[in-house]
């Protein structure tokens, strides 16, 4: 498939708030509700799907994912650890430190396995080569699966639990792991699954219920379809260059909300780009799936 054969489907501004790193999508069916990072501005968003009404909330620490832990509380993944977040008031309270100790690193993506584990990367500040790692929180112990990660994106997991996928940006290079399904920790060494050449390259994804790989392509302004065996199928338009991860909404979960990003962008970039750092559903007929709950390891 060429790099530029986009397929387009119809596509709705969710949010027009434009977000200087917008990453982390997540979805709640039992409240309809999205939410997702402006990473660099300190932001999270909160967004009624089916009314299109967002709010916006100042966290005061940059946090980049999500993961429901009941109706009343979230895990949050931010620069210096994981805080259980209220929802009722956005109270948030430290549960477990993370590189807290090293100002160099911050949070990027993560994702819940279907067992409850929760898998979530690190970065440099500044894409310091090698600088990140992902980890895992299994029964309330944090452990670290793979160092030496300078952008890490792409986590993910079979809906089964079978397989785990995650890439490096820095290398284009997504990775294929064995798992336990019963703890969702590593049970084989990872192994090169896909390797993106062209336009762009491998940021957030999502593994939709018939075991297709939705990955967004930053700087390609797409999200590709890859099949179990990394066969790029299709490959949806964005409208916005730097696309940065999706996640199925609606009750059905059918939609798919794909957030963007202006960073590094100059004035002149940011005006060729009308939607740049904007959050939009893609009407894109997926059978996706939800989003499990993170357990962590309380009694």
């Amino acid at each position: 498939m060429a790099a530029d054969n986009l397929e387009d489907v119809p596509t709705a501004t969710l949010s027009a708030e434009r977000c200087h790193l917008g990453e982390g999508p997540t979805y709640d069916a039992s409240t309809d509700t999205a939410w997702w990072f402006d990473i660099l501005e300190k932001r999270l968003f909160e967004a009624n799907v089916s009314k299109g009404q967002v709010k916006v909330h100042a966290l005061g620490k940059m946090a980049s994912a999500l993961a429901r832990i009941d109706a009343e509380r979230q895990l949050i993944v931010a620069e210096d650890g994981l805080y259980i977040r209220h929802v009722a008031d956005g109270r948030m309270e430290l549960f477990a430190a993370l590189e807290a100790e090293n100002p160099a690193t911050r949070s990027n993506d993560a994702r819940v396995h279907p067992s409850g584990t929760f898998w979530f990367g690190t970065m440099g500040r500044k894409a310091e080569p090698r600088a990140g790692a992902i980890y895992a929180l299994y029964q309330g112990r944090i452990s670290r699966l793979f160092p030496d990660i300078t952008i890490p994106n792409a986590i993910c997991f079979s809906a089964d639990g079978k397989v785990g996928y995650f890439a490096d940006t820095a290398t284009n290079i997504m990775h294929r792991v064995p798992l336990d399904a019963s703890t969702g920790l590593p049970a084989g060494e990872p192994a090169a699954f896909i390797r993106h050449t062209g336009i762009g390259g491998l940021d957030g994804a999502a593994v939709d219920a018939d075991g297709l790989i939705w990955n967004a392509r930053w700087g390609g302004g797409c999200v590709d379809v890859y099949d179990a065996n990394g066969r790029r199928l299709r490959s949806l338009r964005v409208p916005a260059r730097q696309s940065s991860c999706p996640a199925f909404v609606g009750r059905d979960f059918s939609r798919l909300l794909v957030t963007s990003a202006w960073q590094g962008m100059d004035e002149t970039a940011r005006a060729a780009d009308s939607g740049h750092g904007r959050t939009f559903i893609l009407d894109a007929a997926v059978r996706g799936r939800a989003e499990p709950d993170v357990k962590l390891g309380e009694p």
